[in-house]
Order: C-alpha cells, then structure tokens, then sequence
C-alpha cells in the first residue's frame, strides 16, 4: 500500500472511531431547553405603546453592553464555553489525528488565535448594535416582544450583519496574520484536496463508513475562508450573549436594574 493510501486510511479509521465515541457522548450532553416561561403580557391600557418599546430597547442596550464587556475581556471568547469558537467542521472531524501526529500545539494555537481575533473585535461593535436599536421603530419592537427567543437575535441579523462584517473581519485578518499558525489551515485543505480526496471519496473504506452512517465523520477539505469562518462566529458569539441578557432582564427580576425595565417587564 502507497504512502498515499496509508495516510488516508489513518484518517478514515480514526474518524469512524471519533464517530461513535462522538455519538455516544451527545447523548449525555443534550440540553433540554424547553422553555416553560410563559410570555409576559403587556395591558397597553396601562402601559403605552412607546414605554414597552423604549423598555425593550433599554434591555437590549443592557444586552449589547454585557455582551462586549465580557467578550472584549482578556480570553472573552476562550474561556466561554457557549460562544468560544471551535476549529472549522472539516479540522474537527480530523482534529484527534491532528494533535496524535504531533500537531497538539498547532491545534491549540490555531483555536487560540481565533478566539483571541473575536475578542479584539467586540468592543468596536458595540456603536453598530445601538444605532440598530436606536432605529429600531414601534413596529419591530412590537414583534420583538410577541416573538420567540430569537426575534431579537433575527432582528440584529437583519440589521447589523452587515455593518458587523466590515467591522470585524479586518481586525479578525489583522490578528490571524500575527500568528503564523493559521498557514496551517490552508496547509491542510491543500494536502488533502491534492492527496487525500480522490482516495478517501472512491475507496471501499468510505462505502464501509457509509454503511455504519459514519460517512459525515470523514475529514474534508473546505473552502471556506478562516477570516471569514472566524467572523462569522464572532458575530454569532455577540448576538447569543446580547439575546441571554435580553431574555434575562424579562424573566428575571433581579435584571430589572432600572425604573424603566421593571416598569415594563416587572410582574
């Protein structure tokens, strides 16, 4: 057997063994997250239209500040299980044989590194999310408040996607390039759409992992750029911190810091 092929074989036993130990670990961390909160209801008899979406943009204020704060603090993103970025789908899948042929640091470092481009964005993100809320009109944050848990979250997409990109990825590109370890992203896409692909996509090891339905657990290259892949995390990082906070400051009392906020989400 070629050099070529042993090395593929490698990657692809190793992969259906991560597969099933990986199925096997979902099953202990699945999260149920029903919510069992009913929605508040706001009598607008009592309450005017303008107080509830002023309260609503308060919160979300409350939101975007917390949200930077935490995530522009040293290791802001690292150190947060729920928005720290992983390695990019195709280097997971292959991350075990990464770190076992040495590439432990690599690897590490290449997860630093993203983490560490996110948390040099979020301060200077924080302008785009107020002008957005600042804009917000009645109408958007009447939906907001009737929607689901995500409203707020889709309302920021919708408005502030954009804006957040042009802002983020220079900085993301600008903190990537200091670290010379993100070449080894691009090292590896390229070793395996030049060595690896044809081997591992026609040989009767992948139609083996097929059969167990561990196909999808086969490493592949990608296309995706790492400062874009990066951003994009970053963006998705700063609107589930500024969703939990808004969705705290309604469920929680102790949130309700202000005369406004309680005045509006209180009981």
């Amino acid at each position: 057997m070629n050099k070529k092929a042993i090395i593929s074989s490698i990657l692809i036993c190793s992969s259906i063994s991560y597969a099933f130990d990986f199925n096997a670990l979902t099953k202990d961390v699945v999260k149920n997250i029903t919510d069992t909160t009913p929605k508040q209801e706001q009598t607008m008899s009592s309450i005017s239209e303008n107080t509830v979406s002023n309260g609503l943009k308060q919160a979300l204020k409350v939101g975007v500040d917390y949200a930077v704060k935490n995530l522009g603090a040293q290791n802001g993103y690292l150190n947060n299980q729920e928005v720290k970025i992983p390695l990019p789908e195709n280097l997971q899948k292959a991350e075990t044989i990464i770190r076992k042929v040495g590439g432990e640091k690599v690897a590490n470092n290449l997860i630093n590194s993203m983490n560490s481009a996110a948390t040099n964005a979020a301060p200077k993100t924080a302008e785009i999310f107020v002008n957005a809320i600042d804009k917000m009109s009645l109408e958007d944050a009447k939906k907001i408040l009737a929607g689901d848990e995500n409203a707020a979250t889709n309302y920021f997409k919708e408005n502030t996607s954009e804006a957040l990109r042009k802002m983020i990825k220079p900085i993301v590109i600008k903190t990537m390039e200091e670290n010379s370890v993100t070449k080894y992203y691009d090292t590896f896409n390229t070793y395996y759409k030049e060595y690896g692909k044809d081997y591992v996509e026609n040989s009767s090891v992948m139609n083996l992992a097929k059969s167990f339905g561990a196909d999808k657990y086969i490493p592949s290259s990608s296309d995706e750029n790492l400062d874009d892949y990066v951003t994009s995390k970053a963006i998705d990082g700063l609107f589930k911190m500024i969703a939990q906070k808004e969705a705290s400051i309604r469920q929680n009392p102790v949130e309700q810091t202000t005369s406004l906020l309680k005045k509006v989400f209180g009981n």
